[in-house]
């Protein structure tokens, strides 16, 4: 208990606790820049005890954003961001911005610019062919990522998360399914690890240690031909040695292919197809048991891959999935994980790690339904009536 709350260094700053917010896509950015409820959703994690929130997404372009409602880094949103980061640090808790490139999770149709992939593919969000970068274009989006990362550090952020995860566009070009060029960023994965490597190198740069520096890394992308584990935990070592990041969050899954493997728990298969319009809501009827597949929940359903990196890496990592409650949270640390990160638990209810500080033996009301997955749309939120989670 003393040690999970307590003071904690993450690169060069210091968390009051060991628990972060994860990254759920807020939906309170209807004009894609900073709204008073997104600034209350995160001041009512940093009052509910979390050690740092992290504010999720933050596009480095505006073609990266999965729908054009969501924020991308320009000097339009730094005032906004500032706001933010002042509301959130009068609560006590430090906070992050996650930034990167959602790559052919893009949603061509909404944002006005075509997604972007390591090779040409349908995608089915924007329902149109995604766009294969050149060399010019990818070092353009390696400056993009430097930039965003000074835009939060003039915004008063202490980290910067950069999303490496469920086939976003550094996680596509992992992928050896869905990265199949013939240049210097495809074929081995020394070649596919590139980008990734070059923007983490890029990102410590442009923040000259000045703020924290996370990537949040697939283990495995849970499809078949995708990145698995042995090749993640390569790519991590690669990243260690490089000395560019602070610390990893480990995660799993695929936006594009495998949404389900990163929540476990119900499948929303009917509420996701009421959200969208014709003739998408009729796929994602028909494609919703393959798109969105059932994994049993459990507590620390992640655990088991993330073990193979602690074993492999002396770097502080993140251990999320399942970590509801002061159990997981002493697993994680027994286990060696530096930080554990909550999500769903804490839509469900922003003050849960001061009642669990409080009384040890505090469960979350949280039942892993999933419902509040569809809510990405109209703010995202727990939905169930018990719940004492922030509204949108």
């Amino acid at each position: 208990m003393t040690d999970i709350f307590s003071p904690a260094r993450l690169g060069p700053i210091t968390l009051r606790n060991r628990l972060i917010k994860a990254a759920t896509f807020e939906g309170r950015t209807p004009d894609a820049l900073v709204t008073d409820e997104l600034i209350e959703f995160h001041r009512a994690m940093a009052a509910g005890g979390v050690g740092m929130s992290t504010v999720a997404y933050c596009a480095v372009a505006p073609g990266g954003r999965t729908d054009r409602h969501q924020i991308w880094m320009r000097p339009e949103a730094v005032p906004g961001l500032r706001r933010l980061t002042d509301a959130v640090h009068a609560e006590g808790a430090a906070v992050s911005a996650q930034i990167g490139h959602a790559g052919p999770v893009a949603n061509a149709a909404s944002n006005r610019e075509p997604a972007l992939s390591p090779s040409r593919l349908f995608s089915p969000l924007g329902m149109r062919m995604t766009r294969k970068p050149d060399a010019a274009d990818i070092a353009g989006l390696v400056a993009a990522h430097a930039r965003a990362a000074r835009h939060a550090e003039e915004a008063g952020f202490d980290a910067v998360e950069i999303h490496f995860g469920h086939n976003y566009l550094v996680s596509a070009f992992l992928s050896p399914l869905l990265n199949r060029r013939r240049d210097g960023y495809g074929g081995s994965l020394a070649n596919r690890a590139r980008l990734a490597r070059e923007i983490a190198e890029a990102v410590a740069e442009a923040v000259g240690g000045g703020l924290a520096v996370l990537a949040k890394l697939n283990m495995d992308d849970g499809v078949a031909g995708g990145l698995r584990p042995a090749e993640s935990v390569q790519v991590a070592r690669w990243l260690e040695a490089d000395g560019t990041l602070d610390a990893l969050e480990l995660t799993a899954g695929s936006s594009l292919l495998n949404p389900m493997l990163y929540f476990h728990g119900d499948a929303p298969r009917r509420s996701f197809a009421r959200m969208f319009p014709q003739p998408m809501r009729a796929g994602m009827r028909v494609a919703g048991p393959v798109f969105l597949r059932e994994y049993p929940y459990r507590p620390g359903y992640l655990l088991e891959r993330a073990r193979q990196f602690r074993a492999a890496l002396r770097m502080p990592l993140v251990l999320l999935g399942g970590i509801t409650d002061h159990a997981g949270l002493a697993l994680a640390r027994s286990e060696g994980f530096e930080f554990a990160a909550m999500g769903r638990a804490l839509l469900c209810e922003p003050d849960l790690p001061n009642r669990i500080r409080a009384e040890v033996g505090t469960t979350s009301v949280c039942t892993h339904c999933n419902e509040c997955m569809p809510t990405i749309y109209t703010g995202t939120r727990c939905v169930l009536p018990i719940a004492g989670g922030v509204r949108p």
